[in-house]
């Protein structure tokens, strides 16, 4: 009788335990995420250069909607994890950022590659629309276009008939404004249409301009350096795509290994959701030499603040 108190008690105390690793896990990656997006997008903001240029106009955009994306998903997560329940009506808000978001990723990484595209070959008649004071009406578009699905699929959802969508507190999942197959075939379906006419832009944009550099014989160092971006974006693309390989990263963990169901769910969201994001705006922050020039200036300044002061003239942060 003893052992069957005992085993509760134990059970209990290793899932609460769980749960506070994977959100110490969370947290902190978040945090260094947050603290670099808002270190470049002080940079973006302190220096008109950068807002000039449409390349990096689309770059701060997202910057913006990969933080809308993981801080929504972040709070979906500690909502779950500590079992917070709230009204369906302050949920549906979370769940509609963090899709409209999640799809909007794709769809910027296209326009970064048809602004190199439109940057090469056609460097003295750029549309109107692709300059840095119309780019805005491209960015709104994205945004239009990837909030069709969910406008559609939170205007359809199915709910349970005993769920009042403005006091009854549940668990904040899709599953609750998503209960049928045919919805989630659907969703499923325009995701895959996403990425797959994403895939096509950037090899088509890709293939081009690789065939421009080896017929220009001026200016190739640019042109090279715009390939190297367009497969830069086509690297990020298949970081996104690998949320879609969570089916089968859970069938492969559940024949392999004897892991609980959330730990499963855990593991797909740090390794094909939180990293991806983390490294796409990393690697393409640093591999731009402006953008670098300027983040190791601003460490500098943060060292240089930390130290004692030395007598002498002070130094300016971002003197070019």
């Amino acid at each position: 009788m003893q052992n069957l108190t005992e085993f509760p008690l134990n059970a209990t105390s290793h899932k609460r335990l769980s749960v506070i690793i994977k959100v110490c896990v969370v947290i902190p990656f978040f945090c260094v995420f947050l603290c670099f997006i808002v270190l470049m997008l002080h940079i973006f903001a302190s220096h008109r250069q950068f807002l000039d240029t449409s390349r990096y106009i689309l770059f701060a955009y997202m910057l913006v909607n990969d933080t809308l994306q993981l801080l929504s998903s972040v709070l979906l997560f500690l909502f779950v994890m500590g079992q917070v329940k709230f009204a369906i009506v302050y949920c549906v808000p979370l769940l509609f950022i963090s899709t409209v978001t999640f799809q909007n990723t794709p769809l910027i990484l296209a326009t970064m590659s048809l602004e190199r595209y439109v940057a090469i070959f056609y460097p003295l008649q750029c549309p109107a629309t692709w300059r840095s004071d119309r780019i805005w009406i491209i960015i709104l578009s994205l945004w239009l276009i990837s909030c069709i699905s969910p406008v559609i699929d939170h205007s359809i959802g199915k709910r349970y008939p005993a769920v009042d969508a403005f006091s009854t507190p549940v668990l904040c999942k899709p599953v609750v404004i998503n209960l049928s197959p045919i919805q989630t075939l659907i969703k499923v379906a325009v995701s895959v249409l996403f990425f797959a006419v994403v895939a096509v832009i950037i090899l088509f944009t890709y293939m081009r301009i690789l065939l421009e550099t080896r017929k220009m014989r001026q200016d190739r160092v640019s042109v090279s350096k715009a390939m190297h971006t367009v497969l830069l974006h086509g690297f990020q693309l298949l970081l996104c795509m690998l949320a879609y390989t969570l089916p089968i990263t859970e069938t492969l963990i559940v024949l392999h290994a004897n892991w609980l169901p959330e730990d499963i769910a855990f593991f797909n969201y740090f390794c094909f959701i939180l990293i991806p994001r983390f490294l796409s705006p990393l690697i393409y922050g640093f591999r731009d030499q402006s953008l670098r020039v300027y983040i190791g200036k601003t460490f500098l300044c943060c060292t240089n603040k930390v130290k004692p002061r030395v007598r002498g003239k002070p130094q300016d942060c971002f003197l070019n």
